[in-house]
């Protein structure tokens, strides 16, 4: 009998979304009025995207995981040095290559403080130190809401040769960006118990609040003209560029992690926290950064890397899972109901209070679907 055909495990929704929201914004860009509407509501959800990750992050999880500082340096080494180093040499390699402003966009994303669901969710997927992942993770997005515009007013210009105002760009994204996430914190005590029984809020908004801001700004660069400026090379450059980037990052995190004499589930999280970039926080940076107008050709470049690295990183979340040998992966059991959840959490010597267990019921939940789609036997 036939199978039936399946839509590719590796290839990110979200990415059929951001495809379908450029096409949009191209099509139908909004101008005017209703282009400043569209602004202010993107301001808004990205306003309550981070307050709802301010709120969900447990001081609990980071203090578990903070005590590893080796690894952590090793990881902001990676996010805020070899990336850059990296930026830096490609972008002076491929001048005159492509459109400055596309350039500026490929060292712009080796700017960009790591990702945070991701790469706590590839790491669990690979047995790794999830709880130094969260730390590592949640580390480099708090240290890059300031040095990613201290780094961008450092290493790059505008095409027109005006320098960025660093201070300024400090400012703005404090505002938008850290003022909620803070609020959110310090409101944890308060909504933290209804955040972790409702985590599936969180996507949405975080989801949307992304692509209306991509719909504001390719709108904007529409408006001006992207597309009679990158062509089907130019998208293929930028492709092999990020492929680049990422073999370089990954090789050199593992040979450091070798070097480091790191323990393998600490080595995971190195190669995971240490060679990715943030979407969620890119682009609302983006806004705060450059001006409006060229938003939309700054981030293509991170939309593209964004995609490519969530394709090899599901790749090797699941040859770490699997291991050296070449047998059959074998699907780990995870505990699934709160009497099992607990047993697991007491005999670790992490009790989990009434409270947080639906949110680490859900969590655990999820994971084990992706295992199934990681883990399942190869036709």
């Amino acid at each position: 009998m036939a199978r039936p055909l399946k839509f590719p495990a590796l290839i990110d929704p979200f990415l059929l979304c951001l495809v379908a929201v450029v096409g949009g914004a191209s099509l139908f860009p909004v101008r005017g009025e209703a282009a400043a509407a569209t602004g202010v509501l993107a301001d808004i959800a990205i306003g309550l995207l981070f307050f709802l990750h301010g709120a969900k992050l447990s001081r609990a999880s980071i203090l578990q995981g903070a005590g590893n500082w080796r690894l952590h340096l090793l990881v902001l080494a990676s996010t805020y040095i070899l990336f850059p180093v990296i930026g830096l040499a490609l972008s002076a390699l491929l001048r005159g290559s492509a459109d400055p402003l596309l350039l500026s966009g490929l060292l712009y994303l080796t700017l960009l403080p790591s990702t945070v669901q991701s790469s706590i969710a590839f790491t669990a997927m690979a047995g790794g130190n999830v709880a130094a992942a969260v730390c590592s993770a949640s580390l480099s997005n708090l240290l890059g809401i300031a040095l990613t515009p201290l780094l961008v007013g450092l290493f790059m210009h505008l095409p027109s040769g005006q320098s960025l105002s660093s201070w300024h760009s400090v400012q703005a994204i404090a505002l938008q960006l850290l003022a909620p996430f803070i609020a959110g914190h310090l409101l944890r005590p308060v909504i933290g118990g209804f955040i972790d029984r409702h985590r599936g809020l969180l996507m949405p908004v975080d989801r949307g609040s992304i692509l209306l801001v991509v719909y504001s700004a390719f709108s904007a660069a529409v408006v001006n003209g992207i597309w009679s400026q990158v062509g089907p090379g130019d998208l293929l450059l930028l492709l092999a560029s990020s492929m680049a980037i990422l073999a370089i990052v990954m090789g050199a995190n593992a040979l450091a992690a070798r070097l480091a004499g790191l323990p393998r589930d600490d080595a995971i999280v190195l190669f995971f926290c240490g060679s990715k970039k943030s979407l969620v926080s890119g682009v609302p940076m983006a806004g705060a950064l450059f001006p409006a107008a060229q938003v939309g050709m700054v981030i293509l470049p991170l939309m593209i890397f964004h995609q490519l690295q969530l394709f090899l990183c599901a790749a090797m979340a699941g040859r770490f899972a699997r291991g050296t040998g070449g047998a059959d992966p074998v699907r780990p059991a995870l505990p699934l109901d709160d009497d099992a959840i607990g047993r697991v959490a007491l005999a670790k010597g992490l009790p989990i209070p009434e409270s947080c267990m639906p949110g680490v019921r859900a969590n655990l939940a999820l994971l084990d679907r992706h295992a199934g789609i990681l883990l399942a036997p190869q036709p």
